[in-house]
């Protein structure tokens, strides 16, 4: 389709969004190794130790940051794969991999092996290795082997969820949160190093998860299985408000899932199978009719029963980001003014309810009556839904944003 560049003035605003985000990143960093979990000043809360989906995701955002341009980041992306590095402090010098968490004196404090975190790591190693940054390479090898070696199921075409620390006892359960995490980071991995293994792995999670089970279940994506691949419908239930593993079904995921699957289309070129653009039209559509503005207040629920009624009702910030991600990524594969319209819908509710011009962050949570809320989330430590969000508008049909970044593909208010 026709790629129309997005007004000057939005790409601005964009930029700037990025600029503020990205500080962010710099000012979450430990002395000792690793980021930090930032509160609602912008601070880091002592509170909390070292965490590896964190680290991982800042590392990732310094990444993007030197690839577009701000050298400045460049202390900031070694600080993380030093992190990550053999002696760094998340890397477990005994069985390998990288612990899920550990207290600020090093001592792990959640010593499980967990795909999620490993496929953050991965997606940290690919832009880092686009960023050209000493032991990134390696690094992104040693990732890589390590979701290969460990996770990865070619029987299942899905990545296992949940080791011990020596690799010895694996968890029943099987969830899609971590192999959706896993399509973005093999989606960065082909899209750096063209290596096919990891297209042909990205195209079998999303045959199975996208193709097979939301398909299923009318595109209300179960998010827990049993080790056989059976949705457990009812896993949580009294645990609705978790961060990673919430009873029922998450909008903001179909929402992630739709673009996620255009990226992969976008890799595969004439060879993508039909279904990658019709299945993210139906992800999204259950989404927004299922998960906006749905209980009389503006905004996107978190989750809901599998029948498409509200269940916990706060309004995240990470959900609103990635409904503007799939709008702008719809739009650019099908030209439907529809989608530029959503996309500039959500826009206004993001700048109205959860950007905060002060801080440069953006409110992690806000009650259904749009009010500040840390029923799910406490503190703001996520940079990088909400920049990546504002590189989307940014660029065309993409298969990763390292990959793109790296490629020059980045507009800005002068080149649009």
């Amino acid at each position: 389709m026709p790629d129309t560049p997005l007004p000057p003035d939005h790409l601005d605003r964009l930029a700037q969004q990025r600029r503020s985000l990205r500080e962010l990143a710099r000012a979450a960093q430990r002395p000792g190794g690793g980021f930090g979990w930032l509160g609602d000043d912008g601070r880091l809360d002592p509170a909390y130790g070292v965490e590896l989906w964190i680290t991982a995701r800042m590392t990732h955002v310094a990444a993007l940051a030197v690839l577009e341009g701000d050298t400045s980041f460049e202390a900031v992306v070694d600080h993380g794969v030093a992190t990550f590095a053999p002696g760094g402090l998340l890397h477990d010098p005994e069985h390998g991999g990288w612990f899920a968490s550990v207290h600020a004196d090093g001592t792990p404090d959640v010593s499980d092996k967990r795909a999620y975190e490993h496929a953050f790591v991965v997606l940290a190693a690919t832009s880092a290795s686009a960023a050209r940054r000493p032991g990134a390479d390696d690094l992104l090898d040693r990732a890589l082997q390590t979701y290969e070696q460990r996770f990865w199921r070619e029987s299942d075409g899905l990545a296992l969820d949940v080791w011990d620390r020596t690799w010895t006892d694996l968890e029943d359960y099987r969830g899609v949160n971590a192999n959706m995490h896993s399509l973005e980071a093999l989606l960065a991995a082909w899209d750096v190093t063209r290596d096919p293994r990891w297209l042909g792995h990205a195209l079998r999670i999303t045959e199975r998860a996208v193709h097979g089970f939301a398909r299923s279940w009318n595109y209300r994506l179960p998010e827990h299985f049993d080790s056989s691949w059976e949705p457990r419908p009812d896993y949580n239930r009294e645990r609705p408000t978790d961060k990673f593993r919430p009873f029922g079904v998450t909008p903001g995921h179909l929402l992630e899932w739709s673009r996620l699957s255009l990226h992969l289309r976008h890799a595969l070129g004439a060879e993508a199978p039909a279904w990658l653009l019709d299945e993210a039209r139906s992800l999204f559509d259950v989404a927004v009719h299922e998960g906006w503005d749905v209980d009389g207040h503006e905004g996107f629920v978190y989750t809901t029963d599998f029948e498409g009624r509200p269940v916990v009702r706060d309004r995240l910030h990470w959900v609103v980001t990635e409904a503007i991600g799939a709008a702008r990524t719809l739009h650019l594969a099908t030209g439907d003014p529809t989608y530029a319209a959503w996309y500039d819908r959500w826009w206004e509710h993001a700048h109205a309810w959860f950007v905060d011009p002060e801080q440069g962050s953006w409110r992690h949570e806000l009650s259904p009556e749009l009010a500040p809320s840390s029923v799910v989330w406490q503190g703001r430590p996520d940079v990088y839904h909400a920049y990546q969000a504002c590189l989307v508008g940014a660029l065309g049909e993409i298969t990763s944003f390292a990959g793109a970044l790296r490629d020059g593909h980045l507009r800005s208010a002068r080149t649009a």
